[in-house]
């Protein structure tokens, strides 16, 4: 069984990518479709706002945080290569490393840069907005289902 210090990281594992997990599922199943259901002037400008606040310490600490102890855990993992846990304790990092933060940098990221740059009102904002909102929340289905799968792992690690 894990014990001791490499026991703290994986139930901070659990934690850490179960609230990115909560996070991730909460704008899949209700804010984006609340956002997508405004007038795109209004979608766009609430989106960016969004975009904006996102990046708190209180969020930022949680999902960076999450990623570097999932790395943490992965190259404890490897060193100590423990009898029991191995594969889900390097399953979990891989699924929060790479499905998560890896698919917020490559997708999820240049998205809202890309709408940052739009003026909510112009035709142009409401032309992108539709494919925003689908390509977002599909890239966003990605990453609820990675963090929530890596929270498992790590759970099941401790079992």
């Amino acid at each position: 069984m894990i014990d001791g210090p490499y026991f703290v990281l994986t139930v901070l594992g659990v934690l850490g990518t179960g609230l990115v997990a909560g996070v991730f599922c909460a704008f899949s199943t209700f804010v984006m479709k609340g956002l997508a259901a405004l007038p795109p002037a209004q979608g766009v400008a609430a989106m960016q706002a969004v975009n904006v606040a996102a990046v708190t310490p209180a969020f930022m600490i949680v999902f960076l945080g999450s990623a570097v102890l999932c790395a943490v855990l992965a190259v404890v993992t490897f060193v100590l290569w423990p009898d029991e846990g191995t594969v889900e304790l390097l399953l979990g990092s891989a699924l929060y490393l790479f499905g998560s933060f890896g698919v917020t940098m490559v997708a999820n990221v240049p998205r809202n840069d890309a709408l940052a740059k739009l003026e909510p009102g112009t035709a142009e904002a409401s032309a992108r907005w539709t494919a925003y909102v689908r390509e977002w929340t599909a890239w966003n289905h990605v990453r609820a289902v990675a963090s929530a799968a890596a929270s498992v792992s790590y759970l099941l690690a401790l079992a």
